[in-house]
C-alpha cells in the first residue's frame, strides 16, 4: 500500500510502497477516508520533542489525525465490526491502568502516541492499524462527513477538552487565544459556543479573519503592538483582564504573553507544546501567579467518552469541525503541506482525502 514515510529529521517525506498493517488480536486495521495535517507532524519531522520521548525512526509513517473504515478485527475486540466509520484519538491507551479508570485515559501511564512512534504507525497510508482497538476507538454518527471531522484526533478534540473540562469557561467570560492555528481556531470556534467573549491573537492577518469569522469578538495583532497582554487587557471590562487565556501555540512569547493577559484568578490553558527553541522550559511570572491567584492548567489530548459530547453539540447545531477544515489534499501533497508549516503560513486544518 502506499504511505508517507519518514526517513530523515528535515529531509522531505515521500510516498513509498510499504506493507499492509494487520490488527493484532485486540486491534483493528482502519482504511484511512481522511486525516488531518497537524503542526505536530512538522514538530516531529524536525526532530523537536527528544526531550519528552518522541524521537521518530527511519521508516515512521506520520498521521494522527484519522477518521476511516474498519477493515480487519482482531480475534478479541468486541466492540467493532468490519464497515464500521470511526475516528481515534492521537494518545492511545490501555485501558487497564489507574488514571484509564478514573476517566483519564488521555494520560495513560502507557500513552502511545499514533504515528510517532515505528510500533503504532499513523494514517498518513491507505490503512493503518489500531492497538486495544475497545479502550481507544470512537464510532462515527452516521450522518458524520469523515472531512468534517478529520480534527478530531488532535487539534480539535484538545481544544474542546482543555476549554470544557480543564478550566471554567462560562457565559460571559473573556478568554484571549494566542495563537490561531489550527488548534487556535478551534479553540475560537468552541469558546464562542460556550458563551464567552473571545480575543484571538496571531501575527496573520489572514489567521485573524478566520477567528473573527468563528466567532472572535476582538482581535490583537502582535506585530502592531509593543505590549501583547496590554492590548488584550483593554478590550476586557476595566482592562482587569482575561478570566480564562490559551496558549495554543507554545513558543515562549505566547506562552508568558497568555499568563500575563490574566486577571486576578485567572486561568491559563496550556494547549500548545513547545519546539526545539525551549525544550520543554519556559520562565514563568511566578510571584505574579502567586499573588494573583492564577492558574497554569495543561491539557493533552482528549479521552474517548468526551467524544459523544463532541457529537451531541454537533447535531444541534452549536459546533462544527467542519468550519476549521481550511482544504483538501491528496497523499502526494503532504509532505509538502508538511515543510510549509515553517512559515506557520497555513489557516486552519489541512485535511489528507486522496489515498
Amino acid at each position: 500500500m502506499r504511505a508517507v514515510v519518514f526517513e530523515e529529521v528535515g529531509e522531505k517525506m515521500e510516498v513509498q510502497e510499504v506493507d499492509r498493517p494487520e490488527a493484532d488480536p485486540e486491534g483493528i486495521v482502519v482504511e484511512t477516508e481522511a486525516c488531518g495535517i497537524c503542526r505536530s507532524d512538522w514538530h516531529a519531522w524536525q526532530g523537536d520533542w527528544d526531550w519528552v520521548g518522541v524521537m521518530p525512526t527511519p521508516g515512521l509513517i506520520f498521521g494522527h489525525e484519522p477518521v476511516g473504515r474498519v477493515t480487519e478485527v482482531g480475534e478479541d475486540v468486541e466492540n467493532f465490526s468490519e464497515g464500521d466509520r470511526v475516528c481515534v484519538p492521537f494518545n492511545l491507551s490501555d485501558g487497564t491502568c489507574r488514571y484509564c479508570k478514573q476517566g483519564r485515559a488521555n494520560i495513560c501511564e502507557r500513552v502511545v502516541p499514533l504515528g510517532f512512534v515505528s510500533f503504532q504507525p499513523g494514517a498518513f497510508a491507505e490503512e493503518f492499524p489500531v492497538r486495544n482497538a475497545d479502550h481507544n476507538v470512537i464510532k462515527l454518527p452516521d450522518n458524520v462527513d469523515p472531512v468534517d471531522v478529520a480534527g478530531l484526533g488532535c487539534r480539535f478534540a484538545t481544544a474542546f477538552h482543555g476549554l470544557v473540562h480543564r478550566v471554567d469557561v462560562t457565559p460571559g467570560d473573556w478568554v484571549a487565544i494566542h495563537g490561531c492555528g489550527g488548534v487556535g481556531l478551534s479553540a475560537v470556534h468552541i469558546a464562542d459556543a460556550l458563551g464567552a467573549n473571545i480575543i484571538a491573537v496571531d501575527l496573520g492577518e489572514d489567521k485573524l479573519e478566520k477567528a473573527r469569522e468563528l466567532g472572535a469578538d476582538a482581535t490583537v495583532d502582535v506585530t502592531e503592538v509593543q505590549d501583547v497582554p496590554q492590548a488584550v487587557k483593554k478590550h476586557t471590562p476595566s482592562s482587569r483582564g482575561a478570566e480564562v487565556s490559551v496558549d495554543a501555540l507554545g513558543v515562549a512569547d505566547t506562552c508568558r504573553n497568555s499568563v500575563n493577559s490574566l486577571c486576578k484568578g485567572g486561568q491559563n490553558l496550556q494547549l500548545g507544546l513547545t519546539t526545539s527553541e525551549e525544550e520543554g522550559e519556559v520562565s514563568l511570572p511566578v510571584d505574579t501567579i502567586v499573588m494573583e491567584e492564577r492558574e497554569f492548567v495543561g491539557s493533552f489530548g482528549m479521552p474517548p467518552h468526551e467524544y459523544e459530547e463532541i457529537f451531541s453539540m454537533m447535531e444541534q447545531g452549536k459546533i462544527d469541525p467542519g468550519k476549521i477544515v481550511s482544504e483538501t489534499v491528496g497523499l502526494d501533497d503532504v509532505p509538502d503541506v508538511i515543510a510549509s508549516m515553517d512559515d506557520y503560513s497555513t489557516v486552519g486544518i489541512p485535511v489528507c482525502t486522496e489515498f
